[in-house]
């Protein structure tokens, strides 16, 4: 009778220590959106504006649009403050290399908060510069900034296929203008 008694005492132990720890367990989520809260009020957040998937789109045609007005055949590239692409368009026409040409003047572009055309000028003094990956130091890629961040940019557009770069960046401001409206 003692082993019978001792047995069951030591699985209501069992079974009280498991309802706590799950109990506990469960309870456990409650506690993050306050240790959320810390965080942000100690300023360890921070908050970034992005192009809403409409507006890069809206850029990316009026891009497209101003080359087919000039019957330019190219590829169009809209990516985000990080880089990431967002919207890709290709004309008709344009060239296979103007597709991944385009992303990457985009991407030049947001990354230095500048003109490719005036990027290309800093290789005199930096050319190990078109060395970092993603990067493309030629003419045709615009970055898109906002008054309200301190200029920093908030995406960038890429354009490529043109004739010159002259045109692919006169096409990429195009739809950094459609972005004021």
């Amino acid at each position: 009778m003692k082993k019978i008694l001792f047995g069951a005492t030591a699985a209501a132990v069992l079974a009280a220590c498991t309802f706590g720890a799950v109990s506990a367990n469960a309870s456990a989520p409650a506690a993050a959106p306050a240790a959320v809260m810390a965080a942000a009020a100690n300023g360890n957040l921070q908050q970034s504006t992005h192009l809403t998937i409409e507006a890069a789109t809206k850029a990316a045609q009026a891009t497209l649009d101003a080359a087919e007005k000039e019957n330019q055949r190219v590829s169009v590239a809209v990516v985000d403050r990080n880089g990431n692409t967002l919207v890709t368009l290709r004309g008709d026409g344009a060239g296979p290399q103007s597709y991944e040409s385009a992303v990457k003047k985009a991407f030049t572009a947001v990354s230095w908060n500048a003109p490719t055309s005036e990027l290309v000028k800093r290789l005199t003094n930096a050319p190990t510069l078109k060395d970092i990956p993603g990067t493309l130091f030629l003419a045709g890629g615009a970055p898109v900034a906002t008054g309200n961040h301190q200029g920093a940019p908030i995406a960038g557009i890429g354009v490529a296929g043109a004739p010159s770069g002259d045109l692919d960046e006169k096409f990429a401001q195009a739809g950094v203008a459609a972005l004021a409206n």
